[in-house]
């Protein structure tokens, strides 16, 4: 960690609702005048569309099924290490942007499916904001947590999450519910040791939990929301939280554990404000006195 260049890493499974997150982030960023330089796991895929596609040819037919996205092995992840040991010395680094569909292809001129030219970042930035699926992941080859300052985990409850997958991927995607069903069992390998192991990891845990039957996700006709859903905020170090404050400002919390507070799912966005605006100016004021 680096007092002077400091990093805020969010570590989410696919679906968890990290955009939104991010969304919440920049608010912050704008609002607290802070200057952000992104970073996108996707950034950091070892393989583009179409070489993955054939790499999990290739892997089917040794007969490996257990191999995706969220695999050590299909992320450089000893390249993303380097960028944060980077950043956290010297301010600078370098990232690109995995081009999803056709209107990010018409923003950055590439097509579907390929990554942007690597490109170094802004200059004279307050911190560094990464989002992605390996942000806190200690492994015999990386230690990614501990370049960052401020680590948080967010991730819904195993059947909410494949509830919005499935809604995500035949809504956009034109996946049929058995092809995405499919996609989930092949994860669910690297989902138990490569994305879970990361939430022991991380400061802070954002954990969404409905409060409707999801009993049986695969045929769930919509997502719950945020109305119909509870929020489990956990601090690994809960010294210094003003746990009565977050609950006399956020109406209908309560304290779970002595670590942990439940908000309402539509107040999510309040209690991140509450709890992570002073953390960030903190990173930055003790940023600019480095």
């Amino acid at each position: 960690m680096s007092k002077k260049h400091p990093i805020i890493s969010v570590t989410g499974s696919s679906g968890a609702g990290t955009s939104t997150v991010k969304h919440t982030f920049d608010q912050i960023f704008r609002r607290e005048g802070v200057k952000a330089v992104s970073i996108e796991g996707d950034a950091f895929h070892k393989f583009n569309r179409k070489d993955m596609k054939a790499e999990l040819d290739r892997r089917y037919a040794e007969g490996d099924f257990t191999f995706s996205h969220f695999s050590y092995e299909a992320n450089e992840l000893k390249e993303l290490e380097r960028v944060f040991r980077e950043y956290g010395e010297t301010g600078t680094g370098r990232t690109r942007h995995y081009v999803h569909d056709n209107d990010e292809a018409e923003l950055y001129g590439v097509a579907p499916g390929e990554f942007t030219d690597w490109a170094p970042f802004e200059e004279d930035s307050d911190l560094l904001f990464y989002e992605g699926l390996h942000g806190a992941v200690v492994n015999d080859e990386v230690n990614l947590p501990q370049h960052a300052d401020l680590k948080i985990g967010v991730v819904p409850v195993i059947n909410l999450e494949w509830i919005q997958k499935i809604h995500r991927d035949k809504e956009k995607r034109g996946y049929t519910t058995e092809a995405v069903t499919d996609v989930i069992l092949r994860r669910m390998h690297a989902y138990v040791h490569c994305i879970i192991p990361q939430f022991t990891e991380t400061d802070i845990n954002f954990q969404r939990v409905p409060v409707v039957d999801t009993s049986n996700p695969l045929v769930a006709r919509w997502i719950p929301t945020a109305d119909e859903s509870l929020v489990v905020i956990r601090f690994k170090n809960p010294r210094g939280i003003d746990f009565s404050y977050l609950v006399s400002m956020i109406h209908g919390s309560w304290m779970s554990r002595a670590n942990s507070i439940v908000v309402p799912g539509n107040k999510l966005d309040l209690a991140m404000q509450l709890i992570l605006t002073p953390m960030i100016e903190r990173l930055v004021s003790e940023s600019k006195r480095a």
